[in-house]
């Protein structure tokens, strides 16, 4: 258990920040990336991160032509201030993660993605709360419709004790079987370090409709097995149940 050093790290995120932007403006042209996205319920792994209410997201990514990366994505959240644990002292509302990798090609037809993210939750936390904040390295590989991905955490996994060393499987099915139509299949294991209680299995089965002008609206039902007793909050939200999610984004 250790005390957040939030001023460092805000001038960190606040200097990665100006240089995606920079980096941004600077090669519009040269694999500029971004998205901004409206939903019903930001869900991560299974999980309500914004208790059952919409979010609003957005993030951009510059690719090299050599295929390195690097990007940032933010959203609104509210699990943190929501906890059962000293919910009063808890102020944080805002998501942001930074990220960089390499894809690639093995052959032809499989391609690879391996890098780093950083997800970051600035905010006033009470004295020796653990840091929410997360470090983790991921490898992901992809064929035709199929993909999976594998995160590591680094350091403790938002904030559990002595978690770090947690991982995280993915494997995914996004088929577009007419065109502009996409169907979206997701299942996911997440494992936790030292805290085996809170594991958990979550999957996704949706659609896509995609428009012109880089718009798309997505349909999904989103299920986890997560102990009930262990993931409802302050309110009496059960995080991980069953529910219906409605996305709007928009690409550029």
């Amino acid at each position: 258990m250790s005390s957040r050093t939030t001023a460092s790290k805000t001038c960190a995120a606040t200097i990665v920040s100006i240089a995606l932007v920079g980096m941004g403006m600077a090669n519009a042209h040269a694999g500029t990336s971004g998205s901004l996205a409206l939903t019903s319920d930001y869900l991560f792994r299974g999980i309500s991160q914004n208790n059952q209410e919409p979010a609003l997201q957005g993030g951009i990514e510059y690719a090299a032509d050599s295929g390195f990366y690097i990007g940032s994505w933010g959203s609104n959240v509210s699990w943190l201030s929501d906890t059962n644990v000293s919910p009063d002292s808890i102020s944080n509302s805002l998501e942001l993660d930074f990220y960089g990798g390499y894809r690639g090609k093995f052959g032809e037809s499989v391609g690879f993605d391996v890098g780093a993210l950083y997800y970051w939750y600035p905010g006033d936390y009470p004295s020796g709360f653990n840091s929410p904040d997360t470090g983790e390295l991921y490898f992901g590989i992809s064929a035709g419709v199929f993909a999976a991905k594998y995160s590591y955490a680094l350091t403790d996994l938002f904030g559990y004790a002595d978690s770090d060393g947690s991982g995280y499987l993915d494997a995914a099915v996004n088929w577009e079987f007419v065109p502009t139509w996409t169907l979206n299949a997701h299942a996911g294991k997440q494992w936790i370090e030292n805290n085996e209680d809170f594991e958990y299995v979550d999957w996704k089965l949706g659609v896509t409709k995609s428009f012109e002008g880089g718009f798309a609206i997505a349909l999904a039902y989103q299920d986890t097995d997560a102990e009930e007793a262990l993931y409802t909050n302050r309110y009496g939200n059960y995080l991980g149940e069953d529910t219906v999610v409605l996305t709007l984004t928009k690409t550029f």
